[in-house]
C-alpha cells in the first residue's frame, strides 16, 4: 500500500530511543523527511545516521521543550532545515512512579509542563505555517492510563488531558485540513519499560531476568488478550497511517495500542 506520504517533512519529538525513534525510523521508511529530536546529541546522532544509512532523509534538531525558549529554538532549527513541517508527532514525554501519598504538588506542576504543556508549545508554534500549507498531521502520543488509570495519578492525569487538547484542537482547526489524533500505548518494550520492570522485579523478588519478569507481568498488571507486551513497531505502524493522506477521515480521534489491556469499548 503507498501511504503517499514522500515528500513530508515531519518532526518527532523525543525521538532519539524508544518509541519515537521507531516512529521516525518508520515515517522515514515512506519517504518522509524527519528531524529527530532530543536532548542528547550522541542517541540523535546514532538515530538520524541509522535513518540515513538505510537510505532515508534525517536531520537533528536538540533541546528542552520543557521551557517556552527552548521550545522556540528547536522549532527555529526545525524550520531552518525542512522550511515547513507537515507532520507534528508529540511524543517527548517523561513517566512517574510516584503514588499518590508520595506525591507533591511541585512534582505534579513539573510532569504536567513536560507532558502536556510541551506539547502545546511545539502545537501552537507550527500551527501557523501548518495552516498556510493547508494540510498537515498532529499526531499526539499518550497512553493507555488515560482512560484506565492506575495508582500512578499524576503520570495518568497528563496522559488524559493530552487526550482531551486532541479533541479539543481538532475542534478548533475544523475546515483547515489539519487532522488531530492520540495514540494510547499499552505495555511497549522499550529501555524505559524495561527498566520500570527490573524494578518491579527486583521489589517482588522475581530476580534480573527480564524475561523472567515479563512472563510475571503478563500474567498480572499487564495481562492482556493479545498475550504479548507490545514492541515499538506496533505502535510506529499505526502512526505511520495516521499521518497519510489516506487516514483524511480519522480526526479528534484516540486510538489505542494496547493488545486489549482496556477492557473498554471505547
Amino acid at each position: 500500500m503507498d501511504l503517499q506520504l514522500k515528500g513530508k517533512r515531519a518532526l518527532v519529538t523525543g525521538s532519539s530511543s524508544g518509541i519515537g525513534e521507531g516512529i521516525a525510523k518508520a515515517l522515514a521508511q515512506e519517504g518522509v523527511t524527519v528531524v529527530i529530536h532530543g536532548r542528547n546529541e550522541q542517541q540523535a546522532s546514532r538515530v538520524a545516521g541509522e535513518i540515513i544509512a538505510a537510505g532515508g532523509n534525517a536531520f537533528v534538531a536538540l533541546g528542552d521543550l520543557a521551557t517556552d525558549k527552548g521550545a522556540e529554538q528547536v522549532i527555529h532549527k526545525v524550520l531552518s532545515i525542512l522550511g515547513a513541517v507537515d507532520i507534528l508527532v508529540n511524543n517527548a514525554g517523561t513517566y512517574s512512579i510516584s503514588s499518590w501519598m508520595n506525591s507533591t504538588p511541585s512534582q505534579w506542576l513539573e510532569l504536567y509542563n513536560i507532558n502536556v504543556v510541551s506539547m502545546i508549545r511545539t502545537t501552537l508554534l507550527l500551527l501557523p505555517q501548518m495552516r498556510e500549507l493547508g494540510w498537515g498531521r498532529i499526531i499526539n502520543i499518550a497512553s493507555t492510563v488515560a482512560t484506565k488509570p492506575t495508582s500512578v495519578a499524576d503520570y495518568s492525569a497528563t496522559k488524559a488531558a493530552n487526550l482531551n487538547l486532541t479533541v479539543s484542537l481538532a475542534q478548533e482547526l475544523a475546515g483547515t485540513g489539519i487532522a488531530v489524533n492520540s495514540v494510547s500505548p499499552g505495555s511497549i518494550v522499550t529501555p524505559r519499560l524495561n527498566n520500570i520492570m527490573l524494578q518491579i522485579g527486583l521489589a517482588q523478588g522475581w530476580g534480573t531476568d527480564l524475561e523472567q519478569i515479563q512472563h510475571h507481568m503478563l500474567q498480572g498488571m499487564m495481562k492482556n488478550p493479545a498475550d504479548r507486551l507490545g514492541t515499538v513497531e506496533d505502535v510506529a505502524h499505526l502512526v505511520t497511517f495516521l499521518c497519510s493522506p489516506l487516514a483524511d477521515y480519522i480526526n479528534g480521534a484516540n486510538l489505542r495500542v494496547d493488545g486489549g489491556w482496556v477492557p473498554t469499548v471505547n
